[in-house]
């Protein structure tokens, strides 16, 4: 971290604090890429960031909900591999005209993954898209829902 720090004021006298923001985090990425990058993932196969999601049981399935606004129906993927969802696709980046003075919204490839329990009903799950929200139900097999016991005396 100490080589960075004299590269940070000599860029003090720039006069985009956009772009002095946008170097610093790249040299953050660079920082954590030498000290994490590479653990079981090929180039091909790196996303620039992960949805916002929400994950819900209910007594007959799951349900994931993730945002991705902007990103159309066919720039994504659904996969079950086993007993993991894997959603991946890409949000694209629109053409600017202008100067761009500052950029926040995502773009790029995304992925999210999660494990699911392995009783669930494969050939059911249904993935939709709407208003910028990706909405998959994934059913549970019948032995795997909640079902109400009766006590009796």
């Amino acid at each position: 971290m100490a080589q960075t720090l004299p590269e940070l004021r000599r860029s003090r006298g720039s006069s985009d604090p956009f772009n002095e923001l946008e170097q610093m985090t790249e040299r953050m990425r660079q920082m954590l890429g030498q000290t994490f990058g590479g653990i079981g993932f090929e180039p091909s196969q790196r996303h620039d960031w992960s949805p916002f999601v929400d994950l819900e049981e209910t007594d007959d399935s799951y349900v994931v909900e993730v945002e991705v606004p902007g990103v159309k129906r066919e720039d994504i993927t659904v996969e079950l591999v086993g007993s993991e969802l894997e959603i991946h696709g890409e949000c694209k980046e629109r053409e600017h005209t202008g100067e761009m003075r500052k950029q926040t919204r995502r773009s790029g490839r995304f992925a999210y993954r999660v494990t699911l329990p392995d009783h669930v009903e494969s050939g059911k799950i249904d993935a939709r898209l709407s208003d910028g929200v990706l909405t998959i139900h994934v059913p549970k097999a019948e032995r795997a829902q909640r079902q109400q016991i009766e006590v009796k005396s």
